[in-house]
């Protein structure tokens, strides 16, 4: 499966390093365009001054590893689309133009169902997607999960609640059903 990834998924660490450790063991094929990464990088600086460099950094460490994930706009395309938002017809383009069947955002009032089954698409938010990965095939979910965990408890230098650092990552569904043994 092709999962398009809006900016606003990408931004948060967290998040963005638990979606591609499970596209990484399988789970999807992530995709993205140029811009998409650059409004990632103007999204950092909200951060605080370094914020932009390191997400240029991180961006340069991503598309290293997925060279293959970053997709051009058709010419033409964009010119067609229409969305509530004007400025969000971008990421409908690139989810067309990679052959995406998700486009993963937590955006849905600006990408509405119908529209975007109209290009053979569906919309998802990160926990709906990571809970049907899960409950499809738990293993790669779960191993990503604790790896980012114990990233961040080093990064912390303390002892951080899984479950609170995946509703902060807004993946509350997916924090409960991890905590919630299995019978």
């Amino acid at each position: 499966m092709k999962v398009l990834l809006d900016a606003c998924v990408l931004y948060p660490t967290v998040l963005r390093e638990i979606l591609l450790g499970v596209a990484r063991r399988g789970g999807f094929t992530p995709l993205w365009s140029a811009r998409i990464l650059e409004e990632w990088a103007r999204a950092a600086r909200k951060i605080g001054p370094t914020g932009e460099a390191q997400a240029r950094a991180e961006i340069a460490l991503l598309r290293a590893a997925w060279p293959g994930a970053e997709v051009a706009p058709r010419a033409g395309l964009e010119a067609r689309l229409w969305l509530p938002d004007p400025n969000d017809v971008h990421v409908l383009s690139a989810a067309i133009a990679g052959g995406a069947d998700l486009l993963l955002t937590f955006n849905a009032r600006d990408f509405p169902g119908h529209l975007l089954a109209a290009e053979a698409l569906r919309r998802a938010a990160p926990d709906a997607l990571l809970m049907d990965l899960w409950l499809a095939d738990p293993e790669p979910v779960e191993a990503t999960v604790a790896e980012v965990h114990d990233a961040a408890e080093r990064i912390a230098a303390e002892t951080l609640d899984r479950r609170a650092l995946l509703k902060r990552a807004r993946l509350p569904r997916l924090g409960k059903a991890l905590d919630t043994p299995r019978g």
